[in-house]
């Protein structure tokens, strides 16, 4: 009877360690699917917010865009006849303007080819208050492709932000188009000269650039190679137009 009694405890506890290890088994797998599913869903998340983040970045309202038919260099100290005012990019002098930020107008002949590299250009209204001014300064840090210069032509807006063929206007420093088109287009990659520096030539402002000019103080300037060689290369475009 004891022996009886044995047996099927065993077969008991037997019946009971199969129901569970198949629970656990089932809890394992729920888990399993679960945790796939949360990361099938946090993936998708992620996709779907960077497509926003990517389509939002490029919603920017009101850039205008403009073919740029020639970009060859010309003599120092001649001046090109833009088409757009600030100019969106064209014809210009070998040497480009280092970008950072001046309290007077620069030269757009050496700004455009800054654009040719990749930069953004924000021109602002002379009579722009010091308060939006400084705003528009401090969006620039060392190293940024950025110029942030007072422009003294015609302009459509008191700020105008230019990239190589692109140009958006702003009413005020905040604008979040304005912001949008700096963090899109600053170094930019589909210019002439992508990667090309944007610095250790001219940091002069327009009339010192005159006054050296009339003084003759360029002459070695001309055809100057920047950190990455860059008057080379920008002479081979030059050639094959």
């Amino acid at each position: 009877m004891a022996k009886k009694k044995t047996a099927e405890e065993r077969r008991r506890r037997a019946a009971e360690l199969r129901a569970q290890r198949l629970k656990e088994e089932r809890r394992r797998k729920v888990l399993t699917v679960a945790g796939v599913t949360t990361a099938v869903v946090l993936v998708v998340g992620l996709l779907a917010f960077l497509i926003f983040m990517e389509f939002r970045s490029r919603s920017i309202a009101g850039v205008q865009e403009f073919e740029v038919p020639s970009y060859v260099h010309v003599e120092m100290g001649e001046r090109v006849d833009y088409e757009q005012s600030p100019p969106v990019g064209g014809d210009h002098w070998s040497s480009w303007q280092n970008c950072g930020v001046y309290p007077e107008p620069v030269t757009p002949e050496l700004a455009v080819h800054s654009l040719e590299h990749g930069a953004v250009w924000i021109n602002y209204r002379p009579d722009l208050p010091e308060e939006q001014v400084q705003t528009l300064n401090d969006m620039y840090n060392p190293g940024d492709y950025l110029l942030v210069t007072p422009y003294e032509g015609d302009m459509d807006a008191p700020i105008v932000a230019s990239s190589w063929g692109r140009q958006v206007t702003a009413e005020t420093a905040d604008d979040e188009n304005l912001q949008r088109f700096v963090r899109l287009y600053e170094r930019g990659t589909d210019v002439p000269e992508p990667g090309a520096s944007c610095s250790g030539q001219i940091s002069e402002t327009a009339e010192e650039v005159d006054a050296m000019l009339v003084g003759g103080g360029m002459g070695d300037i001309e055809g100057m190679e920047g950190p990455q060689g860059d008057a080379g290369a920008d002479e081979g475009t030059e050639e094959e137009e």
